[in-house]
């Protein structure tokens, strides 16, 4: 596929901005200012302040000597990049890959998205309009390279789109400015008399880094395709992900529905041709009044099931408000992992079925009480019981080791041991009561003690002899001592855990 980058240009991005925030500026000649070695300096001018003859780099006080009713603004720090990453993220509807390019444009990889649009020349046309609608003077250029695309949206004057394979011809006619170059190497350049890039594209790439340095070489060889030039994207896009636009803004629960059912059919087609299945799915919806709407789902499993994952998705459906239309569908597989490919007849094993039926029953579940509300667990190598236990990070995932069988151990086991108040006769015996939350517990039966020592190469600390109690209603409850009786010390109890 060949490589398309679209340049758009705000050519007078931060004025335009303070025209529609401040309806007293509109129609007036105004301009932004920054200090700079004790004078103030326009760096942004309206287009009325241009037309009585006043431009970025002057001076105020020259500016105001041409127009006394000049309005100047000074610059607040970080606006022209907060308002060109805001309108980059709302052009991510347009493309996943969008790039802001200070101090005055951005940059699209639109390689691939066009044709959703009906064509390169409606996609730009609807991105332009959309954006002068919003208040902005903008040009757009499309080309196979970005340093040519750059060059189209600010000097070209015959097309805004350049036909694949020609954008070394239409770059000859441009001023050496088109090849971004810095201020000192075009000051040289004209002053030789270089007053096209035709005139030196052809000189040996040595002639040039000797006169002007590496930078002339090298923006030539990137606005012609001969060195590749990459974009840093506001938002890094996920490697397997599905656009889908909508022709009218969709506000119904059954337009939504249909939306993500062909999302997850070209999604999971994607994905599965790898030999992969989806294990997070993020679903993102573009509305018309520039708000995103964010859906997640997860599976405990590895799937390309579209029916299971479309159910999950639907439980999340309500949660999606399309508020005056949603322009735009977009799903990204997060996370994905190899599927465990099976054989469905004859040899499979019933308890792989039933795996499937039990991933899938928790992925609805979760789907309804959230994702951190279920947990699976396996055993792990720790003599410490609150650590002889790990989270599983899926639920194919199979256990090293086998649980012990031989100990016994509670049902429900506390995070973190709590202090309670304990009455034991003498050393070594187990608790007559205890007191657990301002409740007391007089002890009928007992069992123990079972000793666990620390383990030293972890943390210092000392032994815990655990005993097995019931209380007089029947419950039973795991709780230790922490460490020896001594004379010296006062001896720590702690309950840890409940049996069923």
């Amino acid at each position: 596929m060949t490589k398309r980058y679209m340049a758009i240009w705000f050519r007078h991005l931060l004025t335009d901005r303070e025209a529609r925030r401040n309806a007293d500026l509109k129609g007036q000649a105004f301009v932004i200012a920054a200090k700079q070695r004790n004078r103030k300096i326009i760096i942004a001018s309206s287009i009325d302040a241009e037309q009585k003859g006043i431009c970025k780099g002057m001076v105020v006080a020259d500016a105001k000597a041409l127009l006394s009713s000049l309005i100047v603004q000074d610059e607040r720090p970080g606006q022209n990049k907060a308002l060109l990453t805001a309108l980059g993220e709302w052009c991510i509807r347009y493309s996943p890959v969008v790039a802001v390019n200070e101090p005055d444009g951005l940059l699209l990889d639109i390689s691939g998205c066009a044709h959703l649009w009906g064509g390169e020349r409606e996609y730009l046309k609807e991105i332009i309009l959309r954006l002068r609608g919003f208040g902005y003077d903008t040009r757009g250029a499309i080309a196979d390279t970005i340093g040519a695309a750059w060059a189209v949206s600010r000097y070209g004057k015959v097309t805004p789109i350049i036909d694949p394979g020609a954008h070394r011809q239409a770059l000859l006619p441009f001023p050496p400015a088109a090849l971004r170059l810095p201020n000192e190497v075009l000051e040289k350049m004209y002053t030789l008399g270089m007053g096209s890039i035709e005139s030196f594209c052809d000189f040996p790439h040595a002639t040039l880094r000797r006169r002007f340095g590496k930078v002339v070489g090298q923006r030539i060889r990137q606005a012609f395709g001969h060195e590749q030039e990459f974009l840093a994207p506001l938002e890094v896009p996920a490697e397997y992900n599905q656009r889908l636009p909508s022709l009218e803004p969709i506000r119904t629960r059954a337009g939504i529905e249909i939306s993500i059912r062909k999302l997850l059919e070209m999604l999971c087609q994607q994905v599965g041709s790898e030999g992969k299945g989806i294990r997070t799915a993020v679903l993102t919806c573009y509305r018309i009044d520039h708000r995103l709407i964010r859906t997640e789902i997860g599976t405990n499993l590895s799937t390309c099931n579209q029916e299971h994952l479309f159910r999950l998705f639907e439980l999340k459906i309500s949660g999606i408000a399309p508020g005056l239309g949603i322009e735009l569908f977009v799903l990204e597989a997060t996370a994905t992992e190899p599927i465990d490919e099976q054989q469905e007849k004859l040899w499979t094993p019933a308890r792989y079925h039933d795996q499937e039926l039990i991933a899938g029953l928790l992925d609805r579940v979760a789907a309804k009480v959230g994702n951190d509300a279920v947990h699976r667990y396996l055993p792990d190598e720790h003599y410490w019981p609150e650590r002889s236990i790990r989270q599983a990070s899926s639920f194919a995932e199979k256990p090293t080791i086998s649980w012990p069988r031989r100990l016994l151990r509670p049902m429900q086991m506390l995070k973190e041991p709590q202090p309670i108040q304990v009455s034991a006769p003498i050393p070594d015996y187990p608790p007559m009561l205890f007191v657990y939350r301002d409740v007391v517990h007089e002890i009928k039966k007992a069992d123990g003690p079972e000793r666990i020592e620390p383990e030293w190469w972890i943390d210092e600390g000392l032994h815990r002899d655990y005993y097995i109690l019931e209380d007089q209603k029947g419950a039973r409850y795991w709780v230790f001592r922490l460490g020896h009786y001594g004379e010296d010390q006062n001896t720590r109890w702690f309950i840890h855990g409940f049996f069923a």
